[in-house]
């Protein structure tokens, strides 16, 4: 194969972004997205390092498939950014098919000591980054019939004591999707994955109260998330407006 062919080829292979994705939940939808066949862009804020660990280890399963990215969301002037980076992307590979909003923030906000630095930032990952990315992606994204997946969350539902910032972002971002799907059909489809018990925090937690709520009576995985999302992107193509709970029955204990 000449060199003229391999781009040509690589410029015809689906492109999928994933904001946050150098660990944890992005992680594992990056490499199932790559396993289909996507090439893919790792959003990255600090975690260098593994970002570009990651993006090694699926380009020497495939070549020239995955790129890292940098950018802070949840600062600074977002809009901007968010051109920025859909850009970036979109250049990497000449096109855009996939837009997965999965870079969070999330930490305790009691009542009374909330400041407006947490509320930046929760609402600037959660809910500010996530609209704006998916505004700049819109042509690019129409040029291809692709579609954005939002990673929401159950408690933007049914409120979390003591996340209050965190609930409430979570709740604008389901709002998110449903109205973006409604403004964007039928070029765009607009869908959410919401997780219950996947990944515990990296703060103090109580694990075992949060299990005795699941009706599966366990934990969940990050391929359970990875899995939705692989199937709204691909074997969905009339579903939009969704929130999907991947939650083991966690919603019908509230």
């Amino acid at each position: 194969m000449d060199a003229v062919s391999s781009e040509e080829m690589s410029r015809n292979t689906l492109v999928a972004i994933v904001t946050g994705s150098s660990q944890r939940l992005g992680a594992c939808t990056v490499k199932n997205l790559h396993q289909s066949g996507y090439n893919v862009i790792i959003h990255y804020r600090k975690s260098q390092a593994e970002a570009e660990k990651l993006a090694q280890s699926l380009n020497s399963i495939r070549p020239d498939s995955a790129a890292t990215l940098q950018a802070d969301l949840s600062k600074g002037d977002t809009e901007k950014m968010a051109k920025e980076v859909i850009t970036a992307a979109v250049e990497k590979w000449g096109r855009l098919d996939v837009l997965v909003n999965n870079a969070s923030d999330f930490f305790p906000t009691p009542l009374g000591t909330v400041d407006g630095d947490q509320w930046k930032t929760v609402m600037g990952s959660n809910l500010k980054a996530p609209f704006f990315l998916s505004q700049a992606a819109i042509p690019h994204l129409k040029a291809t019939k692709g579609c954005i997946i939002n990673m929401a969350d159950i408690h933007g539902q049914r409120p979390l004591a003591g996340y209050s910032l965190y609930c409430i972002a979570k709740a604008g971002l389901i709002m998110s999707t449903m109205s973006l799907a409604k403004d964007l059909a039928p070029d765009i489809r607009v869908n959410a994955v919401a997780p219950g018990a996947i990944l515990w925090p990296e703060h103090q937690w109580d694990v075992n109260q949060s299990l005795s709520k699941i009706p599966m009576g366990r934990q969940g995985s990050p391929e359970d998330i990875a899995k939705a999302i692989l199937f709204l992107v691909k074997e969905a193509p009339y579903v939009t407006g969704h929130v999907f709970p991947v939650d083991g029955g966690r919603s019908l204990s509230q």
